[in-house]
């Protein structure tokens, strides 16, 4: 069985700045790719940013929030710089995990909230 588990949300000033890490452990034979979504109230889930075979980002987001991955860690990053009050969501870890050479699972972590207000 395979889990992500996201930190790193919180409350934070328009043009502040947080850091979400999301980390993937349990039966992983390899990583396919790994992202972000994000989903305000009343409104559907989102991609925000991911990082598979190339890295893509929502264009509200461009120019303002980066993904990274540490391969050794299972690790995905989402840096978020100023930050608006229209980022205000739950973010969701996302990865497309192969668990044996013939299975492949997508898998969401719980999600976490990030706040930006004044």
């Amino acid at each position: 069985q395979v889990q992500l588990v996201e930190s790193g949300g919180g409350s934070v000033q328009p043009g502040g700045s947080l850091r979400l890490s999301c980390a993937a452990s349990g039966s992983i034979f390899s990583i396919n790719a790994m992202g972000w979504y994000r989903q305000a109230p009343g409104k559907e889930r989102e991609l925000v940013a991911i990082s598979g075979t190339s890295t893509n980002y929502a264009d509200s987001v461009k120019g303002r929030f980066s993904i990274s991955r540490d391969n050794a860690k299972n690790t995905v990053y989402l840096q978020m710089n100023s930050l608006k009050p229209e980022d205000t969501a739950v973010y969701y870890c996302n990865a497309v995990i192969r668990t044996t050479v013939q299975r492949v699972a997508l898998i969401w972590g719980q999600g976490t909230q990030v706040t930006v207000s004044s």
